[in-house]
């Protein structure tokens, strides 16, 4: 077996497990060594059964491990399709009731006069204490465990964390890793560890220790492999524009001018030579600029210049723009694909998301319209009707400049193009480099546009895009109210619920952003939904609140943000899905619950989903912690609503930080790595990138055999995820 065998080639993975198995993202063996624990847990102390009324918490249920001696022998009676076995527990006036399902051999091992330590969640009921499925150890054998670091993983249903570390256990087994792809120089160093004790500690780590070291080998193999890999996609691509360079523009480019829709019965849409003059004597971007409701910033202004002259230019352009959140991209991109629309060539914007899809397809769609300019706009989304999707594959082939939007689905087989010369892919972090890649492949050469709207410290975007070049919109629009800060604590709960209701007796609509929890900790959707009902509760009868999370089916998604952007929905509970989302300007208020669980790059992309309209706009961060740190941190915010600042701030005061703690910044396809916590070790993986390249960009000195197999695994990973 290797790293690309099924999954179901394990032994004790039937097809039901292995469908259960596709549900979290893992296929291969490699991918259930990828994988990774989220967070890790130690056993709790051992409670005696006597003390446990006076160590339960508040709501009446906690995870504890209570040790109790056996009195009386368990009994076994049928239930529904199963057996039931129940111990009933007595230490002075304290009871328990313990029950297990389909466990009837726990009557023999279970002897009374004997002391076990029972682990699991206890609830009260009235009196009494309630224990269901509990493990159950010696107490001898469960003081032994108690340093131990047990993992959190990312679960589905049906599939439990023993199956899963069953599974991963076995996996380790079978492969030999004992192969290091990571260069002994490199490794001795840097003092990283090998890569089979770094996975194996990674999962079933020995120490504290152990695993800070696993957890360092591991996050420097994603920076240096992403980093390896784009700086030789980027040395292949400029082999391939070698000699290569387009005409500027204004001058005849095959199809030119403004070309009419509605001719799709065979005609190519091409204009006269009188019509191509007209068109020429003025870039219809410039008109379009000229006749705005506002004037573009110097900054929108300077990276539009910056764009014309590479498209102009004669290498293809590869450039990366980063605006901080309403800085005005989108029009940026718009002006651009008109740019190519009028000298005659096809451009592709790709999208996140479906509803950002949509909203940019109709953004352009009513620009258009507003100037009389006949450029045909086609959507293609995933969620579009085989016959919708024949449809824009029909209109992609007839109309050569047509302005083509959409979301993964425009890199997909089926999606081909006529004279494609730009491709653009906004929210960029959302996309791997073989993803942008993949979308360049669909022209012939074409210019290459990346966008972001997440705030990167400049030292860390030249590591994280180096083979691109580097725009930055660094001055928000005149037109806009900045969003008004605040940093409160859960005692002011009340107070801001107060606020909402007046936001709402105004018309305006809310985004709440509950606490960050992970898919991978099972509670997000059950979370999300019950903090939507209580809120419910508290505001004015007749306010929709719905709820929104990573788990919704796309479709459902999407009908949600399309009702909230309708005013159909007031009160939006939502998980960080909504960080890239629809432009409501109606939207007043951003609430964020346990603001500190944040990184403070996140709060500020979450903060830019309001402010987008003429009404002022706030965000309340709830602080539910007393650290001096956190409140530190969050104040920061209350002070600038400069992303870019608001990101150097976050850099200078992340050390280290907690690894048991989540990840903060989210980006890119990183499963450990943060870009901020963990810069020190991205600038190193940037260094050590460099250095192999820079003496054989190729990978192809023997000494780098191994290294080279395993980019070839990363990038095939990333091609696997895209068709995926």
């Amino acid at each position: 077996m290797d790293q690309s065998t099924g999954i179901g080639a394990l032994k004790g993975i039937g097809a039901k497990t292995e469908q259960l198995f596709h549900n979290l993202g893992v296929y291969t063996i490699g991918d259930i060594l990828l994988h990774y624990p989220k967070n890790y847990e130690k056993l709790p102390p051992i409670t005696p059964l006597a003390e446990l009324p006076e160590r339960m918490n508040e709501t009446g249920e906690m995870t504890a491990a209570i040790a109790a001696r056996v009195d009386k022998a368990p009994y076994v009676r049928a239930g529904r399709n199963m057996q039931i076995t129940s111990l009933a527990l007595q230490e002075g006036t304290v009871k328990a009731d313990l029950v297990w399902f389909r466990m009837p051999y726990l009557k023999n091992t279970l002897k009374t006069g004997e002391w076990f330590v029972f682990l699991g969640k206890v609830t009260r009921k009235g009196k009494m204490f309630h224990m269901e499925q509990p493990q159950i150890f010696q107490p001898e054998k469960y003081e032994s465990m108690q340093e131990c670091l047990w993992p959190c993983y990312a679960l589905t249903a049906g599939l439990g964390k023993n199956k899963l570390s069953q599974t991963i256990k076995k996996a380790l087994e079978e492969l030999d890793l004992s192969r290091d792809y990571l260069p002994e120089d490199i490794r001795a160093r840097l003092h990283l560890a090998e890569y089979n004790f770094a996975l194996e500690n990674i999962h079933f780590p020995e120490s504290e220790e152990a695993l800070e070291q696993a957890r360092k080998r591991l996050i420097f193999d994603e920076f240096f492999q992403f980093i390896l890999s784009a700086g030789m996609q980027k040395e292949q691509m400029e082999e391939v524009f070698n000699g290569f360079s387009f005409l500027p523009l204004g001058e005849e480019r095959g199809v030119s001018g403004n070309i009419p829709l509605g001719q799709e019965n065979g005609s190519s849409g091409a204009v006269s030579e009188q019509e191509k003059g007209a068109a020429e004597e003025v870039l219809w971007a410039d008109q379009v600029m000229q006749s705005l409701p506002y004037q573009l910033t110097n900054a929108q202004k300077r990276t539009l210049s910056e764009i014309r002259n590479d498209l102009r230019g004669r290498k293809v352009m590869q450039r990366l723009v980063q605006g901080d959140v309403g800085s005005g991209k989108t029009i940026i991109a718009f002006l651009s694909m008109l740019d190519a629309a009028q000298s005659g060539y096809q451009s592709a914007l790709m999208a996140p998301t479906e509803v950002l899809a949509m909203q940019h397809y109709q953004t352009f769609t009513e620009l258009l319209k507003a100037h009389g300019l006949q450029v045909p706009v086609v959507l293609l989304t995933g969620s579009l009707t085989q016959k919708e999707k024949r449809r824009a594959y029909e209109r992609m082939q007839l109309y050569p400049n047509a302005m083509i939007v959409g979301t993964h689905a425009l890199i997909q087989e089926r999606a081909l193009y006529d004279n494609l010369a730009l491709v653009i892919t906004d929210e960029q972090h959302r996309f791997g480099v073989k993803q942008r890649e993949t979308l360049f492949l669909k022209g012939p050469q074409p210019h290459v546009l990346v966008m972001s709207a997440t705030p990167i410290p400049r030292t860390l975007a030249i590591i994280l895009y180096g083979d691109l070049d580097i725009s930055v919109i660094d001055e928000a629009p005149a037109r806009r109210l900045p969003v008004k800060s605040c940093v409160v604590g859960k005692e002011s709960r009340k107070t801001s619920y107060d606020f909402l209701r007046k936001q709402l007796a105004l018309g305006h609509q809310i985004y709440v952003v509950c606490p960050l929890v992970e898919e991978s900790e099972g509670l997000e959707a059950e979370n999300v939904t019950d903090y939507a009902a209580a809120l419910k509760e508290q505001l004015p009868q007749g306010t929709v609140v719905e709820s929104l999370h990573g788990k919704m089916k796309s479709g459902r998604k999407n009908l949600i943000m399309e009702q909230f952007a309708r005013n159909e929905i007031q009160v939006l509970v939502s998980t960080t899905v909504i960080e890239v989302g629809v432009n409501v300007p109606n939207a007043t208020v951003m609430m964020i619950e346990d603001a500190q669980r944040f990184g403070l790059a996140q709060l500020h992309q979450l903060r830019g989903r309001v402010g987008r309209g003429d009404s002022q706009s706030y965000c309340i961060m709830i602080n539910t912690t007393d650290s001096g740190k956190a409140k530190k941190r969050l104040e920061i915010l209350n002070k600038s609503n400069d992303g870019f600042f608001i990101a150097g701030e976050d850099l200078k005061l992340r050390g280290p930080g907690d690894f048991f703690g989540i990840r903060q910044s989210g980006l890119l396809e990183f499963r450990l790595g943060d870009i901020y916590q963990n810069a020190d070790l991205l600038k190193l993986a940037s260094q050590e990138a460099s250095l192999i390249l820079s003496e054989d960009r190729k990978l192809e000195a023997p000494e780098h055999a191994g290294l080279r197999e395993q980019i070839q695994r990363y990038l095939n990973h990333q091609i696997e995820t895209v068709n995926l």
